[in-house]
């Protein structure tokens, strides 16, 4: 028998409806195994908790002799929540980059770290906690060494972050500075009045919704937030000042939120070269007190269900722009 020559739809849509039935079994076996390693890995237990001793691949990057050392990244914005995902919050990447300096600082082997900082800052406690880190990978053996490459930009909180470092390079294109703090925030009052919004919000004091966007500015409120600014700012130049060999007097000029080119940066004492990564590198050994060094990197493994939950939301990165989505915060952030 012949097939017929205008096969009927359900003929058509069976290729499509096999293939359905394929990817949706594909990913039932998926989480199934998923789940399973979950399980094993939970009931095993280990001498080394695994945030504090990491457990990274490591790959080779560059050079074949000298000290060992891991080029880390630091790029985009420096926030604990992570990037907004398709199934909600994807890896933390702050939490990333702690486990980076933690796996290094381990490691007796390693003797340096190059940062290389493509960011334009982000969180005042997270910028803090990387500082942190780092200072204390420098403090778990002798003779270690840290060296910043501004990429694109080490602004604000980034810059905070090269505080911990012996020596900065910036690229020739780089944007350096932006030191300073801000807490963003959109006043909709005249909006909602316009439009018969009334505020609702039920608070234990008149202190308690800050910069509520439905009610007037209230000039207390300012004043509240902008202690916690100052005081914020007040710590970020003393580190820049000790970072740089500076006392603040001579920084406070140049600290009041602009950035700075590369060569500006270089004249006003904020980075200590122009160069690139085969110069970032070449620093290094010689703070180490060689002519090259053995550069690795670490790589975490990711799994379906992992690679999966990280695919990126289309809507959350216009909401931050527009300032929505996110609650008001303290940020070491440069925010043209």
């Amino acid at each position: 028998m012949k097939p017929s020559p205008n096969p009927s739809r359900a003929e058509r849509r069976w290729p499509l409806r096999f293939l359905w039935v394929l990817l949706c079994s594909a990913l039932v076996v998926s989480l199934f195994l998923n789940c399973a390693a979950w399980g094993i890995a939970s009931s095993e237990t280990s001498d080394n908790p695994e945030d504090e001793f990491p457990d990274l691949s490591e790959t080779a990057s560059y050079g074949t002799d000298g000290p060992k050392v891991v080029r880390i990244p630091l790029q985009g914005t420096i926030a604990h929540e992570g990037a907004e995902s398709f199934f909600g919050v994807a890896s933390d990447p702050v939490e990333s980059l702690l486990r980076q300096i933690r796996a290094a600082s381990n490691d007796e082997e390693v003797r340096g770290i190059l940062l290389e900082v493509d960011s334009p800052g982000g969180g005042v406690t997270a910028s803090d906690e990387i500082y942190h880190e780092l200072l204390q990978f420098k403090a778990a053996a002798t003779n270690r060494a840290i060296v910043g490459l501004a990429q694109d930009m080490a602004a604000s909180g980034a810059y905070y972050v090269l505080m911990a470092a012996d020596a900065i390079v910036a690229q020739p294109t780089a944007m350096i500075g932006s030191i300073g703090v801000i807490i963003s925030g959109v006043n909709a009052s005249g909006l909602a009045e316009r439009f018969g919004v009334r505020d609702a919000t039920v608070a234990s004091g008149p202190n308690k919704d800050l910069l509520n966007p439905l009610k007037p500015v209230d000039e207390q409120h300012v004043a509240i937030l902008r202690a916690a600014v100052d005081a914020d700012y007040e710590r970020f130049l003393s580190l820049v000042a000790k970072g740089r060999g500076k006392t603040a007097d001579e920084l406070r000029p140049l600290c009041d939120g602009r950035v700075l080119s590369a060569a500006a940066a270089l004249e006003a004492g904020l980075v200590d070269a122009i160069g690139y990564r085969e110069d970032a590198l070449a620093l290094l050994a010689s703070k180490l007190g060689d002519t090259e060094v053995r550069a690795v990197k670490y790589e975490e493994s990711k799994s379906f269900l992992d690679n999966l939950f990280s695919v990126r939301s289309p809507v959350a990165p216009v909401l931050s722009r527009l300032g929505l989505g996110t609650p008001s915060r303290r940020e070491y952030r440069w925010a043209p």
